[in-house]
């Protein structure tokens, strides 16, 4: 498929709205401008994870999961009743719990709850999990209120436990990782 744009400057959006993918003109904070948006951010804080791997580390898992995002991103600007099924969700689910498993064999069972941050990579794990999340919420408040293909739950969801054992994994595999001990008053 070849892609081409022209113009990024068109004004069309100055006084508010924008355009989904099939031309209808909405506003800008449309709940469904908002998921759009949202997974939008989920890219790219994903993008600043891949960023910051390490040398020839989990990147081409965590590239086609920013494919993944964008094809979700188009399936939600496109909307239609009832919503066409994401191709390759079910295959999507499959290929993130399998590589779960994969790097979940080499990481300790967990005995606290995990902060958020370790070494770089896995701080920015931890972001995009919580940037996932978000955009996850995002979605199923647009379904609630429009049709969206029900797949895409199961695939946010799955991402966020993907980026939460991939922190893991770029902490060490654990060994690293910040553990939650309750708060004690201030040093």
């Amino acid at each position: 498929m070849t892609i081409r744009i022209d113009r990024i400057v068109t004004r069309g959006g100055d006084t508010g709205q924008t355009s989904l993918g099939d031309g209808e003109r909405v506003a800008k904070d449309s709940v469904r401008i908002e998921a759009l948006g949202a997974l939008d951010e989920a890219n790219a804080v994903i993008g600043l994870l891949r960023a910051t791997l390490p040398e020839g580390r989990d990147a081409t898992f965590v590239a086609w999961v920013q494919g993944l995002l964008f094809d979700i991103g188009g399936s939600i600007c496109m909307p239609a009743t009832p919503p066409p099924p994401l191709p390759h969700a079910t295959a999507a689910v499959t290929a993130m719990e399998n590589e779960i498993t994969r790097l979940r064999a080499s990481i300790p069972p967990l005995r606290s709850f995990v902060l958020p941050g370790g070494t770089q990579a896995a701080a920015h794990a931890h972001l995009a999990r919580t940037v996932v999340r978000r955009a996850e919420r995002r979605l199923a408040t647009l379904a609630r209120q429009a049709a969206v293909a029900p797949d895409l739950s199961a695939c946010m969801n799955r991402l966020s436990d993907y980026l939460f054992i991939l922190g893991r994994h770029l902490n060490d595999d654990g060994a690293r990782d910040l553990t939650w001990r309750p708060a004690t008053p201030p040093p």
